[in-house]
């Protein structure tokens, strides 16, 4: 995980900013449910820590875009889906009973309150504090700046997801929830970059560079536009 956001960090000075429209995303999710194993090994816990953070990074992020930048899919996505998302996760942290702010002691006792009073943009993994930062600097240029930072968000969401897919081994509980985000992560995707395109950035999120641009993502029926309930 600190490889992504490192190398997204490394990239963000070579993107350019302009403005923007709106537009929104589609499909609904169906919230997964599976036996869950005995167990966590630590990298399991870590991947829980992790992604219940990058998931409030979206929701978080999205929504102060929008406050400076209106854009149809920021409020949506946030608002239908990231919730969605981050209670996904925090069911399966609650399951096992785990600390997910204390990253140095994971058998500390989960705690509901202390996740829902968590401050907007404040993070207790590191690099996801740093990535927040420069993303929401980044974000407050424009419109167009704005549906970038989209596009960057749920490509380094698939990463790590694809990622934890892995260390999640044989928990089909894990593996599930995980899954359930990733879904929701391509049809985000190409709801910003149906957005970017429809204010004329003819390659949507490809016009971020390669490392953004990834046309072997599945797509819905809609091509991924819709009310961002995914």
């Amino acid at each position: 995980m600190k490889s992504t956001s490192l190398t997204l960090l490394t990239l963000f000075t070579a993107f350019l900013i302009a403005g923007c429209n709106a537009d929104t995303t589609s499909a609904t999710e169906e919230s997964p449910t599976a036996s869950p194993s005995d167990t966590l090994t630590e990298d399991q816990k870590y991947s829980l820590a992790y992604m219940w953070h990058e998931e409030k990074l979206a929701k978080e992020l999205y929504l102060e875009l929008n406050k400076i930048n209106p854009a149809q899919q920021l409020e949506n996505i946030a608002l239908n889906s990231e919730v969605k998302h981050i209670a996904k996760v925090q069911e399966v942290v609650a399951y096992y009973d785990i600390n997910i702010t204390n990253l140095a002691d994971y058998e500390i006792e989960y705690s509901k309150d202390e996740l829902e009073n968590m401050p907007v943009g404040f993070f207790a993994v590191p690099e996801i504090q740093d990535l927040y930062n420069m993303l929401y600097n980044k974000g407050l240029a424009s419109k167009q700046s704005a549906l970038e930072v989209d596009c960057m968000v749920e490509v380094v969401d698939i990463n790590d997801l694809d990622k934890f897919l892995v260390t999640a081994d044989n928990n089909q509980y894990l593996i599930d929830a995980f899954t359930f985000l990733h879904d929701g992560s391509y049809t985000h995707y190409w709801a910003f970059d149906k957005g970017l395109k429809n204010m004329g950035v003819t390659d949507g999120c490809c016009s971020l560079g390669t490392d953004y641009c990834h046309p072997e993502y599945p797509q819905n029926e809609n091509g991924g536009a819709g009310k961002g309930k995914q």
